[in-house]
């Protein structure tokens, strides 16, 4: 593979095509295991936009947000994907972009700091919903971290159904030090970590 920018642009994401949503909700299991398949990067675009994405030309995005602060981030750590170096990267939803902030594959520190999940290290990428609860703190006070959990729970509802509508598999993760995954995907002190969420193709 020939050297890959800093920033990537994704391939548009498809917003009328899939299974309708009554048959998405009726399959969406948690997947725990995945063949060593790698993803298309028009997978990670479609899960991406599905979290985050830009759907209006006010900025609203796929997942609702309490006074449209949008305090949400979302990080990739690429395993196995075609056309992507593995690493981690950064979401950009308004220019659909990723942006790679490390160039080491850091499933396993990441299975480790998950309290010895091995299994993440099986999947084809970990996407990282983070949230910056200051963002919504600001307006809203203490009230505010309540918001950005459940503004995390819409955009990771979005994820596991995406999958679902690509023939993936996905499982969302909350049993992990918080500490250790700041420290693994060198996150701000402002930015806590608040899902890790698996994704490949299922065995």
């Amino acid at each position: 593979m020939k050297e890959q920018p800093r920033e990537v642009v994704l391939p548009a994401a498809r917003r009328d095509r899939g299974l309708a949503l009554e048959k998405a909700l009726s399959e969406r299991r948690s997947a725990r295991e995945f063949t060593a398949a790698a993803l298309r990067l028009t997978d990670i675009a479609q899960l991406l936009w599905a979290a985050q994405g830009v759907t209006a030309p006010d900025g609203c995005r796929t997942a609702p947000s309490a006074g449209a602060l949008y305090p949400l981030e979302a990080l990739l750590v690429a395993i196995r994907v075609e056309e992507l170096l593995s690493g981690t990267y950064r979401y950009d939803g308004a220019t659909h972009r990723l942006v790679r902030t490390s160039g080491e594959d850091c499933s396993a520190e990441l299975a480790r700091a998950a309290y010895g999940q091995t299994w993440l290290r099986d999947a084809g990428v970990i996407v990282v919903l983070t949230g910056i609860e200051g963002r919504t703190r600001r307006k809203y006070g203490e009230r505010g971290v309540r918001y950005v959990h459940m503004e995390a729970g819409h955009a990771a509802q979005n994820i596991l159904l995406q999958a679902v509508s690509l023939g993936l598999g996905a499982a969302v993760v909350g049993a992990f030090d918080d500490e250790q995954v700041r420290t693994v995907l060198a996150l701000d002190a402002a930015e806590r970590p608040l899902y890790l969420i698996p994704v490949g193709w299922p065995r």
